[in-house]
């Protein structure tokens, strides 16, 4: 019980962060502003109605919307299942269940999901993302690395 109480108010913790950031883009920067934080770095306000690099965008947010109940529940029932001792896939799991959770937040109250941070240089720029896409990104690694971890401690049969 303990360890579901940890996820539950890390889950809670990062949807707030993540919600609070979104807030704060919608009330202070006008859509499509940039402002540069480092030569390659910037905050620029967009919205998106897909999913990664806004694929997707015309299926309309009602599926969208039940594809990120879909993919929540299944991430929850795996973070249910992973033994207590696979720490790191538990974590990723937690990052994953709270990113998707923060954009499901923006995709059903707002009906596109507010989006960010932007990497760029003069002649090139990542796709625009949030903090919940982060959340993702890092919890899928951390569940891939658990998995790379298992097997290298997995006793080798000799060649």
């Amino acid at each position: 019980m303990k360890a579901f109480g940890w996820a539950v108010f890390l889950i809670f913790a990062l949807v707030v962060i993540d919600q609070t950031v979104k807030i704060w883009v919608e009330a202070y920067m006008e859509y499509h502003q940039e402002i540069e934080l480092l030569p390659v770095f910037s905050l620029f306000r967009t919205h998106n109605t897909g999913v990664a690099f806004s694929m997707l965008s015309d299926v309309g947010p009602g599926l969208l919307t039940l594809l990120s109940l879909a993919i929540s529940a299944f991430v929850l029932w795996l973070l249910w299942k992973t033994p207590r001792d696979h720490r790191v896939a538990r974590l990723g799991y937690m990052l994953i269940i709270a990113g998707a959770l923060g954009n499901l937040i923006d995709r059903v109250t707002l009906g596109y999901v507010v989006d960010y941070f932007l990497f760029h240089t003069e002649s090139w720029s990542f796709a625009v993302f949030n903090l919940a896409d982060a959340f993702i990104t890092v919890g899928a690694m951390l569940a891939v690395l658990q998995e790379i971890l298992i097997w290298r401690a997995s006793p080798r049969k000799p060649s």
